[in-house]
């Protein structure tokens, strides 16, 4: 059976991927030099060829640290798509990395139509290939068997998962208590065993994981079901929500010389996030290259019509809450954050945030710039210093930080962005708690995808002239 291959299976796919990889390279650099009759580049040219080595092997280096050579048994076929669609991103980058700093003689779109076209080939192999694997798993091949530890509300859980996804393939061989009666009547006629007879059990039927479901009071009675499940080399796997809803899914990390579960707010993999940044640095570098006229016209009109620098810099609050200094196109007058005491009465927006749509501190090319969002182009360079991202939640200031809900200092734990779910959502039409749930719905859903959408749907907004 495929699950008793797994290790011969992964490195099939690394050749495999290796060689559609290789064999792209090749056939997209010959159509290229056949486009611009340029003749075949010497095979010795030691620049082709340590690019494609990188166009080779990159591809299924990013594929493994990825996880995709594991087990794709209990993971949606969306989430597989978003993490080819990173690893394309980022093989990309690395491929045109080496085209410049080798000067291999390949034109400027060869990296990208290379990685567009690696994800599509890989892409076009994997799907059928998993959703095969899926329709033979639901008639019952392929098919993993576990043992559930515990038989209360926790092992019920994880019972009714496991049968609401028939396309896992797995079969529950059994369950296993301190008791051999089930906590949990909803379990109805399953035969629960006794911890004793665990090694009995291991020897009459085969068990392919075990699953602890069971309470955090149970944890110091399983240690010798957990050191027989280790003699015998079956892997466990612990739910992570022992301490409840509370704290979210944990990552593996160390202390040390110590093995740890780290419960970080914001759960989200190494490589998507350094995706994230990559976009980051290519966009706001492209943005600020296209935009340069911009503030330049922008800068002598803002002097021109009020006396005051064309900057504007302010104290805002980024990741965890540490300060730095936030860069916009001045819109108000010089003495606008003196004046703010005045006004305190005309603020629109609840909580501790300060708004008005019709602000007399703004002067008339500040309205213009807001209108058209042209004052928050200089934040393209807090982005490329790393202080904030394209999209993340907007940076607060410290003195609204202050008067935070402990709930709500958890928009602190993502990097701030120059555009968020929120500015697309209805911006000022919405309430302070509004824009509280809209950035944790942002946090607790991050994906690569999301940014992207969120992005396609700013550019609407600014060309419409509704701001930012």
């Amino acid at each position: 059976m495929l699950k008793g291959h797994a290790r011969q299976l992964e490195r099939l796919g690394w050749l495999i991927d290796t060689s559609i990889s290789g064999l792209l390279f090749v056939g997209l650099l010959s159509l290229e030099q056949m486009h611009r009759n340029t003749g075949i580049t010497r095979p010795d040219d030691w620049r082709l060829f340590g690019l494609g080595v990188v166009a080779a092997v990159a591809w299924p280096i990013l594929l493994d640290q990825l996880g995709l050579y594991d087990s794709q048994r209990r993971k949606a076929l969306l989430e597989m798509l978003l993490r080819l669609a990173i690893a394309s991103v980022l093989s990309t980058a690395l491929v045109a990395i080496t085209a410049f700093l080798t000067a291999a003689p390949v034109a400027r779109r060869f990296p990208f139509a290379f990685g567009f076209s690696q994800l599509v080939a890989l892409g076009l192999l994997r799907v059928p290939l998993v959703s095969l694997l899926r329709a033979v798993r639901r008639r019952g091949r392929n098919y993993r068997d576990v043992l559930i530890v515990g038989s209360g509300p926790r092992a019920v859980r994880v019972k009714d998962v496991i049968q609401r996804h028939p396309e896992w393939g797995i079969r529950i061989a059994g369950f296993v208590d301190d008791s051999d009666v089930a906590v949990d009547p909803a379990l109805g006629d399953e035969r629960v065993h006794k911890f004793s007879e665990v090694p009995g059990l291991l020897k009459e039927i085969v068990v392919d994981e075990v699953i602890l479901g069971c309470p955090l009071s149970m944890l110091p009675s399983l240690r010798p079901v957990v050191g027989v499940c280790a003699e015998a080399g079956i892997p466990l796997t612990l739910l992570s929500d022992l301490f409840g809803d509370d704290l979210p899914p944990p990552m593996l990390s160390r202390l040390g010389s110590l093995s740890a579960l780290s419960f970080a707010p914001v759960r989200h993999g190494r490589l998507e996030l350094a995706g994230k940044r990559v976009i980051d640095l290519v966009g706001a570098t492209t943005l600020l290259a296209l935009t340069a006229p911009i503030l330049g016209v922008a800068a002598i009109l803002i002097r021109a019509t009020s006396p005051g620098p064309a900057l504007f810099r302010q104290r805002r609050c980024g990741l965890y809450g540490r300060t730095f200094t936030c860069l916009k196109l001045r819109t108000m007058v010089e003495d606008a954050e003196s004046r703010k005491t005045e006004l305190c009465d005309l603020n629109e927006m609840d909580g501790p945030v300060f708004k008005i749509k019709q602000d007399p501190r703004i002067t008339p090319i500040g309205g213009f710039l807001r209108k058209w969002s042209l004052d928050e182009i200089p934040q393209l360079w807090n982005v490329l210093w790393g202080d904030m991202s394209l999209v993340g939640p907007r940076p607060p200031l410290p003195e609204e930080v202050e008067h935070y809900a402990t709930f709500e200092r958890r928009r602190l734990s993502m990097r701030p962005g120059i555009t968020c779910l929120w500015q697309v959502s209805g911006r000022n039409e919405l309430g302070f708690g509004d824009w509280v749930k809209l950035d944790l719905e942002y946090i607790d859903s991050w994906s690569l995808a999301s940014d992207i959408e969120i992005l396609l749907r700013t550019l609407p907004a600014v060309l419409r002239g509704s701001g930012m």
